[in-house]
């Protein structure tokens, strides 16, 4: 830096010398003008200086001081660099002062030459996608071998692709949008607008969502651990695509002593959902409550648990409604020296629901206990045991037992296989083999941990 100074007052000093020079070289002729002898048998003027002589002597102060001035920036420079004398390559050496013209002579100003100003950096890619959302597509594979005459999934199918939109609204919301595809429809699995700027410490969503029941419910079907949703699911929460309501969510977190992690959220919801909630008019709602909790026992482990309670109308009778309650925990065991090869993953739920119907109100119990391990850096394998009790008739019961193996060839795609039985309340026994291939494209932003 203090050798780029120095060259620069070089080249300022030097610019300035002839700037004035010049000045004063194209004022000399009208001064000689003014200052011609005059003619025989006159008097002299009256002056008692000679201007011409005074001109030449201040231009002969400032060639001393300029001399001077650029000596001492030349030893000023040699004293940064010693080291360029022995340089295999020789630097250019020190540009030198050129001589002085002639007092009086008119002398070319050299065009002044500006140093090029660096763009910034990154700049153009910052700003030109600033306002373009992140833009996602994940695609689901899905095979099935073997027979199911209660779930008659098709041999093959593009299953549920999603396309995620993703983006900032402006400093106090963001919009996240994820579009169901299937092979014949297209769906709005998720759309909703988060404020995160709120009084109060309060996290705001407003549009439609996969509701805070239970822990497998918030999950997009490419999130989890298997390729199918477990039977609590299925059976309590009004099928295969869970429980999904459109309305607000508030949520905040609850301050609790030592390292632990505690929310709060309330979700207030339109009354009507598949299987699950029928509004008769436009004041039926549903409702649902969660509150989670969340703290690192080691440095290797942590807990995960979740109480849920929801409430909406159903369709059995006039004012009938349908009340449930459940439990959600989720333990992971992760060493921070070989996180990348081992872990070990347990999870779990315990849903009750009572039903409010004419002829009584029963209830009926579902849920499931499942555990994976890391094998490797990219295997995964995993078993499942799952229940569930029918809402209507807790009599009628299925059940089954699964078997999970997984390759990731990178974060980007995955490989999964489940071999599956289940024994449902119709008397049927299913054993199925789901073969399961997911790839992903774009910037797909991260889903609840």
């Amino acid at each position: 830096m203090s050798t780029s100074l120095c060259l620069r007052t070089d080249h300022g000093l030097r610019g300035g010398a002839l700037a004035l020079l010049i000045g004063l070289a194209l004022a000399s002729p009208a001064a000689r003008a003014q200052t011609a002898p005059a003619p025989a048998g006159q008097a002299p003027a009256a002056t008692t200086t000679d201007p011409i002589a005074e001109i030449r002597s201040e231009i002969e102060e400032l060639k001393r001081t300029y001399q001077e001035r650029l000596d001492a920036l030349e030893k000023r420079l040699d004293q940064l660099q010693p080291s360029q004398a022995t340089a295999p390559a020789a630097a250019p050496a020190p540009e030198t002062a050129a001589a002085p013209p002639a007092a009086g002579q008119e002398v070319a100003a050299a065009p002044a030459v500006s140093e090029p100003t660096a763009a910034p950096a990154g700049g153009g890619s910052q700003t030109s996608n600033y306002f373009n959302p992140s833009v996602s597509v994940i695609g689901n594979f899905l095979a099935v071998a073997g027979q199911n005459r209660v779930e008659n999934l098709p041999s093959a199918n593009l299953r549920e692709s999603e396309l995620g939109l993703q983006a900032i609204v402006d400093p106090y919301a963001r919009a996240d949008f994820f579009i169901s595809f299937g092979e014949h429809d297209v769906a709005v699995e998720e759309g909703f607008a988060t404020f995160t700027s709120l009084p109060g410490g309060l996290l705001v969503k407003v549009g439609r969502m996969r509701t805070a029941f239970g822990k497998i419910n918030t999950l997009h079907l490419h999130v989890l651990p298997w390729p199918d949703e477990p039977l609590n699911v299925v059976d309590l929460l009004g099928g295969e695509e869970g429980w999904i309501g459109t309305g607000v969510s508030v949520a905040r977190l609850i301050p609790l002593p030592g390292d632990t992690f505690s929310e709060a959220t309330l979700q207030v919801l339109r009354g009507d959902s598949e299987g699950l909630f029928t509004a008769r008019k436009r004041g039926d709602l549903a409702y649902n409550g969660h509150y989670r909790v969340f703290r690192d026992l080691t440095e290797s482990t942590n807990l995960d648990l979740g109480l849920s309670y929801a409430d909406g109308p159903n369709d059995s009778a006039p004012n009938a409604r349908t009340r449930l309650q459940g439990l959600d925990a989720t333990l992971r065991w992760k060493p921070l020296q070989t996180a990348t090869y081992r872990s070990v993953t347990f999870r779990g739920e315990l849903f009750r629901s009572r039903r409010e119907q004419l002829g009584g109100t029963p209830t009926a119990w579902g849920g499931f206990v499942s555990a994976d391990y890391q094998l490797a850096k990219r295997w995964f394998v995993g078993a499942r045991y799952e229940q569930s009790e029918h809402p209507d008739d807790p009599d009628l019961r299925d059940r089954g037992v699964a078997g999970i193996l997984t390759f990731w060839p990178s974060e980007f795609s995955q490989l999964r296989a489940e071999l599956r039985q289940r024994h449902y309340s119709t008397r049927d026994t299913a054993t199925e083999l789901l073969l399961q291939t997911q790839f992903a494209i774009g910037a797909h932003g991260a889903h609840p941990f």
